[in-house]
């Protein structure tokens, strides 16, 4: 029986829906202190001082810090080296734990307040005054690079952070020849990731171990030991760090925050175990995804068919960096060709600082806005030129027979069909039913629009992020063991794995149990980030089950006497192919030798390139401008799918995702840098009923690049919903006159955009 490609349902999912699941903030501890963060309410502002007798006074405050306190004994925050990213200026301010002198956006931290329970750290949290000098605030990211402007972090000189030109072919001579340019400038609005559960960490030091054991909703519970080792001075096997449960995370748990390092100093210090648990607006003000501007000429010949792409991208990085801060403007130039033969690209890019939340890393990490750049502009070079949105994408893909390909800012794509995939979308929602309803639509009536969008998603990050390792142990009872540094917050991990396994040794997945997110269990691995886990993680258990296999292969060619090659492995039980009637069980097998230990450590030589095709029909009411999706199809090149029904629940809410950054998310800043969105009164999520039923298929192209064959999946979907949206949607109110809006699409800003530049339709 074959475990690769089966819908088994999710070994994990029992104890989670039965509320046996252990998030971080089910974990209590005897003695526990618990932390409140004072957070800046500033923009920008010089701290005069900071009182904290009354909150030292209130009984049941047990501790407060503030950034001199910490002056000598914490360093700054480090910064995740850029790997073999190029970029030409690289100014990453200096991030203290806690603020030092002034602050730089509201929300930064100020001072921790520990005590007895968390209503008292709260309450005491209210009485630490601090004295605020305001300094003028930079909000507006275009007017950050100005020299008549405050420079945020004089030690820097410049509010600009990074910078960097992506390019490759004959630019000047692409738009020479040019039959036709579009230009269209894209505003991608800030996000908040929102995973359902928030932050937190738990320290605890056990002084007779000299053992200091961490817990932290995290993605990367072995980069956060390494980083938290240098911090605090400690050789690294003296730290544990366990990642339980973790409910989603979307980017936002893949980096090092003040309190991942705070607790456990304050565990060494106290003495005692310390808790800190992130309230739903401090994970608002805290941490955005997105956040940037594209300005963008594309070049065209008479059919449509792209010459070149010159433009430049603007990012509002905020005040200071997280890890993964620089990499989605990295990647939104290098991705920005998307799935087309594009042989001549110039990318400017500039990251500037603000006063504003940082902004790293969010489901997609700059493809969702390479793609939203790249769709938009060819149906208006479609809209110009006359020509159908579908036949201008055909026209202009990469060939089947291309592979390996190498775009001209130097991405490589390893495989794929995309042709099909788009095809079976089209087929799937019925294009051109809808375009006929389109064309036969009356005054009068609700607005109809079709669009598409399709896009590529590389996976697997780089640099120290291609390297996994995995461990698989077999005792004499035939249970089998699977060891890996991969996090997962969400992605099945239990359950695929256990199923390589399964297949790879020919047992029932219930026999193999699956050890994670813990650096007591495990201390190798990076952890899940970039669609890395099966791809690169996968990859390192299989190589690994491999092994076993081999070995256990070789015990079982002397039984039977024929050579390891002829052994088959199955239903667990194990025999030689050309006599099958004779089997010994797996577990007799295993019990020949006892300790049977492997390991692998992979390295992903190339990253694969996941390709899809949207395809979204919504109806727009003419009086009220509301906005419903009608159907909404989705076709992915994922390479070998593991389980489908588990990649089909990734690129659902990848989907919903989506769906929300088109239609009604989006962080707001006064003109003082105050957010206006701190709370789920003001941040608007997607709702259940804003999710249409989904139509999905997917166009297996497995990837030569791992030993699986698998593409990233788990932020694939993120990348083309906001812009096959909005495609749909511009399509709708096209009898207006509107060129293009920026998202999200709400009632009222189609209002104001179609009376200010529109007509109405009657």
């Amino acid at each position: 029986m074959s475990y690769l490609g089966r819908s088994i349902k999710r070994f994990e999912d029992a104890r989670l829906v039965i509320g046996d699941g252990v998030f971080i903030d089910d974990i209590k501890l005897p003695d526990m202190l618990h932390v409140a963060v004072v957070r800046s309410v500033h923009a920008h502002a010089r701290i005069r001082s900071i009182d904290v007798v009354d909150a030292l006074e209130l009984d049941g405050v047990v501790e407060v810090l503030t950034g001199s306190d910490l002056a000598g004994k914490i360093p700054n925050l480090p910064i995740r080296p850029m790997g073999d990213r190029s970029v030409d200026e690289f100014n990453p301010p200096e991030h203290p734990v806690l603020a030092q002198d002034k602050v730089c956006y509201v929300g930064q931290p100020v001072a921790v307040v520990v005590a007895k329970n968390p209503y008292l750290a709260r309450d005491g949290a209210e009485l630490v005054a601090v004295d605020y000098e305001p300094l003028t605030p930079v909000v507006n990211p275009v007017d950050a690079a100005n020299e008549d402007v405050p420079v945020i972090h004089p030690h820097l000189g410049t509010n600009v952070a990074m910078r960097s030109v992506q390019e490759g072919g004959d630019i000047e001579k692409a738009f020479a020849q040019a039959a036709h340019i579009v230009r269209q400038k894209y505003q991608i609005p800030r996000l908040a990731p929102s995973s359902m559960e928030t932050r937190g960490v738990i320290g605890n030091y056990d002084a007779s171990s000299d053992l200091l054991t961490v817990w932290d909703s995290t993605q990367a519970p072995n980069q956060i030991k390494k980083y938290l080792a240098q911090m605090l001075g400690r050789p690294e096997e003296s730290i544990r760090v366990v990642a339980p449960d973790v409910g989603g995370s979307f980017g936002i748990k893949d980096c090092l925050f003040s309190e991942d390092v705070l607790m456990p100093f304050l565990a060494l210090r106290l003495q005692k175990p310390v808790k800190w648990i992130e309230d739903r607006q401090e994970n608002l003000i805290t941490y955005h995804g997105r956040g940037m501007s594209l300005d963008a000429e594309v070049a065209v010949d008479k059919n449509g068919v792209i010459l070149g792409i010159r433009a430049s991208i603007l990012a509002d990085i905020g005040a200071y960096f997280y890890f993964t801060t620089p990499f989605p403007l990295f990647n939104a130039a290098r991705r920005i060709t998307g799935p087309y033969d594009v042989p001549a690209v110039r990318v400017d890019l500039l990251g500037v600082i603000t006063n504003k939340t940082p902004v790293a890393a969010y489901r997609g990490t700059g493809s969702p806005e390479a793609a939203f750049c790249i769709e938009r502009t060819l149906d208006l070079i479609a809209k110009d030129l006359g020509l159908d949105p579908a036949e201008i994408r055909r026209s202009n893909y990469i060939s089947k027979g291309a592979f390996p390909y190498k775009s001209c800012t130097g991405n490589m794509y390893d495989s794929g069909d995309y042709l099909l995939a788009l095809d079976r979308a089209l087929e799937l929602v019925e294009y051109s039913a809808w375009q006929e309803k389109i064309k036969q639509r009356r005054p009068g009536d609700p607005y109809l629009g079709v669009g598409l969008a399709t896009f590529i998603k590389s996976s697997g990050a780089g640099g120290e992020h291609r390297v996994e390792s995995a461990r698989v142990t077999i005792d004499s009872f035939g249970q089998v063991d699977v060891y890996t540094g991969v996090s997962p917050h969400g992605q099945g991990t239990e359950t695929t794995f256990a199923q390589i396994a399964a297949e790879t040794l020919g047992v029932d997945p219930s026999q193999v149990r699956v050890h994670h997110s813990d650096t007591a269990i495990y201390p190798h691995g990076i952890g899940t980030s970039a669609s890395r886990g099966l791809i690169i993680g996968g990859s390192a258990v299989q190589l690994a089950l491999q092994e076993a296999r081999e070995k256990l292969a070789g015990f079982a060619s002397k039984f039977f006497s024929c050579p390891a090659a002829d052994i088959k492995f199955s239903d667990g039980e194990v025999f030689d192919l050309h006599h099958p009637d004779t089997k010994i069980p797996f577990e007799k097998l295993a019990a020949m030798e006892s300790g049977l230990d492997f390991e692998h450590e992979y390295t992903l030589p190339q990253s694969p390139v996941s390709f899809g095709a949207h395809a979204v029909v919504v109806e727009v009411n003419q009086d009220t401008l509301a906005l419903k999706i009608l159907r909404y199809v989705g076709v992915h090149d994922c390479g070998q799918i593991i389980n489908p029904m588990i990649v089909e629940g990734q690129i659902h809410g990848g989907i919903a995702q989506g769906i929300g950054q088109a239609l009604i998310e989006s962080i707001v800043y006064s003109e003082e840098g105050q957010p206006l969105t701190g709370s789920l009164m003001d941040y608007a999520l997607p709702r259940s009923t804003m999710i249409p039923d989904l139509t999905l298929d997917t166009i297996d192209t497995i990837s030569p690049t791992n030993p699986l064959g698998a593409k990233g999946i788990g932020s694939v979907s993120t990348v083309p919903s906001p812009a096959a949206i909005a495609n749909a949607v511009m399509n709708a109110i096209s009898p207006s006159g509107v060129r293009h809006i920026d998202a999200p699409y709400t009632p009222e800003r189609l209002w104001r955009a179609i009376r200010e530049h529109g007509t109405v339709d009657g």
